[in-house]
């Protein structure tokens, strides 16, 4: 009987190396990218200060080095989820890279917030704490498997300024009263949109060599869809953060294109990281985007021995 001849396995195409001349060092991307990240927590300041979670866990012979631009970040020797202080609530295991979205969100005490893509919540759970659980913060998730996922953690860690809810994105309503048609407004509202997630490459298998055209041309129809829906929420003067863990220009700069040409009004803040990282930008491949997106950043895993990412600030004239 005639063996079947077995067909030749499909070349694995490396998607990341349409990036190489827009990296910053394409050689320490490519190194960084075969290491596996640190652990790194942050501090959650609602329920301990930085040094007092220091302390407890140098205690248990945890290694814990501090982060130079930050304090409420600290690298781990080891993965710790299983303490008493992480039931406690009295840290996040948080990506350093998660954190700049937050960053440039600002979030203040007393200000009425929207998280517009929330689980797993550590985003949710940084602005709630920067806001010292003052004002309200609105936690929306649709999946309801992940929206328990991020009513754990909002419980966990003691977010008690916050409200979940489970709308699409792209539909939140624009008003609390249906009769009345008032309007609904934000003074800052954060979407970490669903994306390609080709930034998590260091932890995921499955993005080593970046996200097929095909999966990023769909994701770009949605995150249009959330930015439009987000800056349409925004009170005059309000601030919104687009931020995505994929390094796709069809993703990042080409969706906040879109909406400076769907609202003229719209202005791109800089952002000024205490670090280095790229900026966002003005020209890719056969695309020309506003000049004002170089203000946006764009993080490599180099950059911060983490993952990736890009974050861009817009604010609505008021």
């Amino acid at each position: 009987m005639a063996r079947r001849s077995r067909k030749p396995k499909k070349a694995t195409v490396d998607h990341l190396l349409r990036y190489q001349q827009m990296v910053d060092d394409w050689d320490a991307f490519t190194e960084i990218r075969e290491r596996p990240m640190p652990t790194v927590i942050r501090a959650n300041t609602t329920r301990i200060a930085p040094d007092r979670l220091q302390e407890r866990l140098a205690r248990q012979g945890v290694r814990i080095e501090p982060i130079d631009w930050t304090d409420i970040f600290f690298q781990v020797d080891r993965p710790i989820g299983r303490t008493l202080e992480h039931w406690l609530g009295l840290f996040y295991v948080q990506e350093l890279v998660q954190s700049v979205p937050v960053l440039a969100l600002d979030p203040r005490p007393g200000d009425a917030i929207l998280d517009l893509c929330a689980a797993p919540g550590g985003k949710t759970t940084q602005i709630a704490a920067a806001m010292e659980n003052r004002g309200l913060l609105i936690a929306n998730e649709p999946n309801g498997r992940r929206q328990m996922g991020l009513l754990a953690n909002v419980n966990r860690l003691g977010a008690w300024n916050v409200s979940i809810t489970d709308y699409a994105g792209e539909s939140f309503p624009l008003s609390t009263n249906h009769e009345r048609s008032e309007r609904t407004g934000f003074d800052r509202i954060l979407v970490d949109a669903p994306c390609s997630a080709e930034g998590t490459l260091r932890k995921e298998h499955s993005m080593k060599n970046g996200a097929t055209p095909s999966t990023i041309r769909r994701l770009a129809k949605l995150q249009q869809r959330l930015i439009e829906r987000a800056y349409d929420l925004l009170l005059p003067g309000g601030v919104l953060v687009y931020s995505t863990c994929t390094f796709a220009p069809e993703e990042n700069e080409a969706i906040v294109a879109h909406l400076l040409a769907e609202q003229p009004d719209a202005r791109i803040e800089p952002i000024e990281l205490p670090f280095v990282a790229a900026r966002g930008l003005a020209q890719w491949d056969d695309a020309d985007y506003p000049v004002e997106l170089t203000g946006a950043v764009r993080i490599y895993p180099h950059h911060l021995n983490s993952g990736g990412g890009f974050v861009a600030r817009i604010r609505r004239p008021g």
